[in-house]
């Protein structure tokens, strides 16, 4: 099923990334490539550590943030699937600076979704929350806005086959 295909995940360096670039280098060696993309050199660096670019020649370390469409536009070309992980998940922290939560949250989804179109990707997948279906929060409020895009976007993609897909999974708060 990935055989050949380009994989970009942003929050590639969070624990969900992470995880899921162990299992993908590790479940499936024909891919052709996987971006993790994020802005966090320190963590990129200590990943690297862990799955370097020597041992495994599919992988590639993009600095970027997904509030900056130009860069995350260029971090897609060639891209078939997007996992879209990156978001600001602390509640204190986003009640504490809640435009920020915002940025990344809101319009850094429309940003992923806008560089997906742009690029031709064929399927992205975008992480959510339990905090998202009763928002009592700003970060479960954001993460709604998110979704709402995402779902959206289905919409307004032209005749390309589906490619937004909803995943209901991240529970931190």
């Amino acid at each position: 099923m990935l055989k050949g295909k380009s994989i970009l995940i942003t929050g590639g360096t969070g624990s969900f990334g992470k995880k899921f670039v162990e299992t993908i280098l590790l479940k499936y060696p024909e891919i052709e490539r996987v971006v993790v993309y994020s802005r966090d050199e320190l963590k990129q660096y200590e990943m690297g550590q862990q799955f370097s670019t020597s041992q495994f020649k599919q992988i590639r370390y993009f600095i970027g943030d997904v509030r900056d469409k130009d860069r995350l536009t260029r971090a897609m070309e060639g891209i078939d699937i997007v996992i879209h992980a990156a978001a600001l998940k602390q509640v204190p922290a986003c009640e504490y600076n809640p435009f920020e939560a915002i940025k990344t949250n809101v319009i850094g989804a429309q940003n992923v979704i806008e560089s997906a179109i742009d690029r031709g990707v064929k399927q992205v997948v975008a992480l959510s929350t339990d905090k998202a279906c009763a928002p009592i929060n700003l970060y479960g409020a954001t993460k709604l806005c998110s979704d709402k895009l995402f779902v959206a976007a289905n919409n307004f993609k032209g005749k390309r086959d589906e490619f937004i897909k909803p995943f209901q999974g991240e529970t931190r708060h």
